[in-house]
């Protein structure tokens, strides 16, 4: 209130008053993550999602540098907020800071990601297929991947399943997939509350009104497979490469490939190429890729390497330009361990090391290893390990299509005559 003297007169103008708004909290004050189960379906090789009880916290994660999505972004987090009780949203620490004045409700961010697979229930992504690289990578040091809800938002979208326009129903399929199954509150979906008989309150989906689909509407999911990438010294010690204690622990996991390239060295890379314990060849190129079936469709495929289907559990060694045209890219079990080891022959003394398009701050030097191994999936009941992405229905319509022949022929444009979009 302000106070101004007039004469004899007193005039009083109240402050303009606006929404307060909501602050950025620690995502570390957050309950726990709710694992989902994952069964097997009778007509599909996908799964099917079964969520114990409603999903809470969200991690959503955008293209960088992009204001169209940004908008998209605000107007999805909205309606999650307005329809989804007890969601907690979280962003990287800058996307919270640029966005969260736009919301009146409090959103959740961490610098110690770390701290994410203990929190996080699903990944929901806006962007292209290196939005859900980035969000894979965000639990590259550990077993455990939420499930990812990607919308097709980027310059490539080959992994990302949705359309932006289908986010209220992509979403409502995810949050209320193994409703049926695994809440008695289905019938009550009118009453936010239930009051057992003890007194006690339970709560679930039966606050969401509306959003029931049925018991055997439940999202499919298809698991990717990763890398399992470790570097060793010439002493078999393990090598920090990417400033962070957790590669110093264990394997640093990759969704689409691990990549060995001589980088700003002008000479060609002498890669000694060890397969299940055996030496293979004497490499002699630009460098070396090992991927997943994932990645298959990315630099593999643009050295050479074959398409595989993401459901065929195996790993492709792929050389990039190598001197020796018999060099062939090969397609080995995903158990197969393969050891890259820089040879003492080499001019340069350092070869540059990427997993899924980050490079490690420490390259691999002469008699350094570069260990790969393909990470094992158990999809029993329980959650296993890869990386769960939920699917979006078969244009075809039929329920054992997982969608991946449509989604190769809109990548590769194999049905288009050369020229014609």
């Amino acid at each position: 209130m302000i106070l101004r003297l007039r004469g004899n007169r007193v005039w009083r103008r109240a402050f303009s008053t606006t929404p307060r708004r909501a602050e950025i909290q620690d995502a570390e004050v957050l309950q726990d993550r709710i694992i989902p189960r994952y069964q097997r379906t009778a007509t599909s090789d996908l799964l099917s999602l079964q969520w114990p009880s409603p999903p809470r916290n969200i991690l959503m994660i955008k293209k960088d540098y992009a204001p169209a999505v940004t908008e998209s972004l605000i107007e999805y987090a909205k309606h999650i907020h307005s329809n989804y009780d007890n969601v907690s949203l979280i962003f990287e620490p800058r996307v919270a800071s640029e966005i969260h004045e736009s919301f009146p409700f409090p959103v959740y961010t961490t610098t110690k990601t770390s701290i994410l697979p203990k929190k996080v229930d699903m990944v929901t992504t806006l962007g292209g297929d290196g939005t859900i690289l980035h969000a894979s990578s965000i639990f590259s040091t550990t077993l455990y991947v939420p499930p990812i809800l990607s919308f097709s938002m980027g310059t490539l979208g080959f992994l990302g399943e949705w359309k932006f326009a289908e986010y209220k129903r992509a979403f409502r399929e995810v949050y209320m997939s193994g409703a049926a199954v695994s809440s008695p509150l289905i019938e009550a979906e009118t009453h936010r509350h239930i009051q057992t008989e003890t007194g006690d309150i339970v709560t679930g989906w039966s606050g969401v009104r509306g959003k029931f689909m049925g018991p055997t509407r439940t999202s499919k999911v298809l698991f990717r497979h990763r890398l399992k990438v470790g570097v060793f010294d010439s002493d078999g010690n393990r090598v920090i490469g990417d400033n962070t204690a957790e590669s110093a622990r264990g394997d640093v996991h990759a969704m689409n490939e691990v990549v060995i390239h001589r980088g700003k060295e002008a000479h060609l890379a002498i890669i000694e190429v060890f397969v299940g314990g055996r030496f293979l060849t004497e490499a002699v190129a630009d460098g070396m890729i090992i991927s997943t079936p994932t990645g298959s469709t990315a630099y593999s495929l643009s050295s050479g390497g074959s398409i595989i289907h993401p459901l065929v559990s195996s790993l492709m060694m792929t050389p990039i330009c190598p001197r020796s045209l018999s060099f062939r890219p090969l397609v080995l079990p995903a158990n197969t361990p393969i050891t890259l080891r820089l040879s003492e022959k080499n001019r340069g003394r350092e070869l540059e090391v990427s997993i899924d398009g980050r490079r490690r701050s420490h390259g691999v030097g002469v008699g350094m290893e570069v260990r790969v191994d393909g990470e094992d999936i158990d999809k029993g009941n329980e959650w296993g390990s890869g990386v769960p992405c939920v699917m979006r229905g078969a244009k075809s319509g039929r329920e054992e299509d997982d969608g991946w022949v449509g989604g190769l022929n809109g990548l590769l444009k194999f049905n288009y005559p050369f020229g014609e979009e």
